[in-house]
């Protein structure tokens, strides 16, 4: 990694070094993505009753959910139409470039709607406590209900994203129980993780016993997969008319949380976790008789699966941003019917601001680029502030948000399909443990934005 604060981004989904792949190879794993994005947004949203609320089911869902399923499939499918493991490998690293375009729709927006941010108040400030505390305050009694030991604590001290994983790495080594279970919780929220959310999320919006607003900064947790697929399943709970609103609010949570997040977790949830283990453990621990059994009975190769953060070369960088563009305007044409021309001008705009950004990170190397590509885009994206920036906001404005999320989470999917195996071995306890410090972080900052609203 650059840095331990780029590493922080929660952006960066998985960094996986892509195996050499050819020409051949590039241009399938392209065609695929766009086809699949194609055939889930032709599917569409379907809604179905849970109890006293709803499950909506939308596009990027069908995406995510046939990207892992084409992916696991491959070696059963003909050669023309297989994604093999390094093409998967391949797909996890454009992710991360493809991505930056997500941010800056994101922060275009933030920009756009900061009097509606500004009005979010302290609310904004105090919910990244639920972010913080949220994973370990469910997810760690259960964990040690169910015999986990000190893997607990780098399972449930936070979503265990890249940053975390640089945390417990430098804390603890990644061979230490406390770095077997950040792996475990980053390889459940990587197959599983945005699944989870966007049906939790979708929910508990479905209930309307929450604020639109506080269930936007509950969505930003800090990963622009998991945002992007909570974000999703609350903006088809709300008016249309408030989903600008909603949309600024949690891109500016997942801004906050990204940035100022990884220092929250580094000096007061990790602390405060491992402290509350060695309180709960010795009364909880033996209220189980697997109290003994180790994780990595379940999970013994999980070292290997750490994320590495490798640059992708310029070239391919270009393709992540052309996959991007191309599931942007296919989503945008077929979904919210918007000429395809027109939206692959918006993408140029985009791609224009993440070069800046680019640039400026060289000038600025220590700065995170995901933080001068928010403020950068942010600041563009403020009406009149700039004298391009009405022209700016004309081009992206026809973008629909979620026709982002949709390319996003297709190549997130083909991304999680090498993973399978190793979640296969994790073991149930782990993985439920991982799912409910997720619904932690994004219920503890909902309840806590709530007071404010």
């Amino acid at each position: 990694m650059n840095s331990v604060a780029a590493s922080s981004s929660g952006v960066a989904g998985h960094g996986d070094a892509p195996a050499r792949v050819t020409g051949a190879g590039k241009l399938r794993l392209v065609l695929t993505v766009l086809a699949i994005v194609a055939l889930a947004e032709s599917i569409g949203s379907a809604k179905f009753k849970l109890g006293p609320g709803q499950v909506v089911l939308m596009p990027m869902l069908w995406a995510l959910l046939m990207a892992a399923v084409w992916g696991v499939a491959q070696r059963r499918l003909p050669g023309a139409l297989r994604i093999g493991t390094s093409l998967q490998s391949l797909a996890g690293a454009l992710l991360n470039a493809a991505l930056m375009l997500f941010v800056v729709k994101l922060s275009l927006t933030v920009g756009a709607a900061l009097p509606m941010v500004r009005q979010a108040g302290w609310a904004l400030f105090f919910q990244e406590f639920g972010h913080a505390f949220g994973t370990l305050a469910l997810g760690l009694p259960l964990a040690l209900l169910l015999g986990i030991k000190r893997e607990a604590v780098g399972s449930t001290f936070s979503v265990g994203r890249e940053g975390n994983i640089a945390i417990i790495s430098e804390k603890y080594g990644m061979a230490s129980p406390e770095g077997r279970g950040v792996l475990a919780e980053y390889i459940t929220g990587t197959v599983l993780g945005a699944v989870f959310i966007a049906v939790l999320a979708g929910f508990i919006a479905s209930l309307h016993i929450f604020d639109p607003r506080s269930l936007a900064m509950g969505a930003g947790v800090g990963s622009g997969s998991l945002m992007a697929a909570a974000l999703g399943a609350i903006s088809a709970q709300v008016p249309p008319e408030a989903v600008p609103q909603v949309t600024a609010i949690a891109a500016a949570s997942n801004l906050l949380t990204s940035v100022a997040g990884f220092y929250f977790t580094l000096f007061l949830s990790l602390p405060a976790c491992s402290w509350l283990y060695g309180k709960l453990e010795p009364v909880l621990g033996r209220m189980t008789r697997r109290g003994r059994q180790p994780l990595q009975e379940s999970a013994p190769d999980m070292a290997g699966s750490a994320p590495a953060a490798h640059g992708l070369s310029l070239a391919d960088t270009a393709l992540a941003w052309l996959v991007m563009a191309g599931g942007v305007a296919t989503g945008n044409a077929l979904s919210y019917k918007v000429p395809v021309l027109v939206s692959l001008e918006g993408m140029l705009v985009m791609v224009l601001i993440v070069a800046v950004a680019e640039i400026a990170k060289r000038l600025l190397p220590r700065m995170p680029l995901l933080l001068v590509l928010s403020i950068l885009a942010t600041v563009i994206g403020v009406p009149g502030l700039l004298p391009f920036s009405d022209a700016v906001l004309a081009f992206t404005g026809k973008l629909n948000f979620m026709a982002f999320t949709t390319p996003v989470l297709a190549l997130a999917g083909f991304s999680v399909a090498k993973d399978l195996p190793l979640f296969r071995r994790l073991g149930w306890r782990i993985v439920v443990v991982s799912l409910t410090a997720t619904a932690g972080t994004f219920l503890g900052a909902t309840l806590i934005a709530e007071f404010f609203h």
